[in-house]
């Protein structure tokens, strides 16, 4: 399987609803911005950077939108399925210079785009992006809850557990976590105090010059002797509406996630995948390592999870 990512950049002028496509020259045709993915790279990663390096664009995702599959040949001539995850995205930054395979980047309303995209394929992207805006909920904020990386084990680790710090495994993925948390703008950044959930969230928070605030109630420790202190810190951030990420542990998870399905929206469908995606984490765990991406709209008792997804640690 051929793996690319890409995403569809949005925004209003004049109260009208635009999307971003580009022109490919080499074939002649208008499609969303888009490329594979690099050995090891995460979706979410190659979408931003694909954007970039076709539009001169920086983008933050929001929300994921239906991905494609179909066939193409290799050099051989072989038939390859490609598969090509999207999201919806709105600039943060770039001049718009083009770099690589773009002569032209334009900006539509949705008739427009409609009439001059060259896929069939690609008009099921534009539909879900259109739904999402009818629905309110196109305008989005993620939260994001890590589950601190792989670190010492408690039986080898001589002194106090909160100062047991990751392995050589979990220092790596507190690396690969930087794109990832970068790719949805995540400008907060919360923890447990405990050394392994602080080493998993510092590294992003360096790279992007925030402060890491730590949160007692969100600790094993913490967490024993006062439970509801970690749905108290989460009920703060769903006031805030910040883009955040929130690192705790095994124990302590759970409630949020609970927390969190009890405020899933359905979108109107009689199923409600979001609510039943955070319901299964809570109940079957979530991995060390692992990134689940809520994304919300609305603050406060408004607040409502539209679409989450998870990143496991390899």
């Amino acid at each position: 399987m051929i793996r690319a990512a890409g995403a569809l950049p949005w925004r209003r002028r004049r109260g009208a609803l635009q999307v971003a496509l580009v022109h490919r020259p080499r074939y002649g045709d208008w499609a969303w911005a888009k490329g594979k993915l690099d050995p090891a790279e995460e979706w979410p990663v190659a979408a931003v950077r694909e954007v970039f390096e076709e539009t001169g664009l920086r983008v933050r995702l929001g929300r994921p939108l239906p991905s494609s599959e179909y066939t193409v040949l290799d050099q051989a001539g072989q038939p390859e399925t490609k598969q090509c995850r999207y999201w919806a995205a709105e600039v943060v930054g770039g001049d718009g210079k083009l770099v690589n395979e773009i002569d032209e980047v334009a900006w539509l309303d949705v008739p427009a785009a409609e009439a001059r995209l060259s896929y069939a394929r690609d008009y099921e992207h534009l539909g879900a992006l259109v739904n999402a805006d009818g629905a309110g909920a196109l305008t989005t904020w993620p939260l994001v809850l890590v589950r601190h990386a792989k670190a010492r084990s408690r039986s080898t680790w001589p002194d106090a557990d909160p100062l047991r710090p990751l392995d050589v495994r979990g220092r790596e993925r507190a690396k690969a976590l930087v794109p990832i948390l970068a790719a949805y703008g995540v400008t907060r950044v919360i923890t447990s105090p405990s050394l392994r959930c602080l080493d998993t969230v510092l590294p992003y928070a360096d790279a992007a010059g925030h402060e890491a605030r730590l949160k007692v109630g969100l600790s094993e420790e913490g967490f024993a002797e006062k439970p509801e202190r970690a749905s108290y810190h989460l009920t703060r951030l769903l006031e805030r509406g910040n883009a955040t990420v929130l690192c705790s542990h095994g124990p302590v998870l759970p409630v949020l996630l609970e927390q969190l399905a009890g405020i899933a929206d359905s979108g109107g469908f009689a199923e409600n995948p979001a609510k039943v995606t955070l319901s299964e984490a809570a109940q079957s765990g979530v991995g060390k390592g692992e990134a689940l991406v809520a994304h919300l709209v609305g603050t406060g008792t408004q607040a409502r999870v539209v679409d989450v997804e998870r990143y496991v640690a390899p």
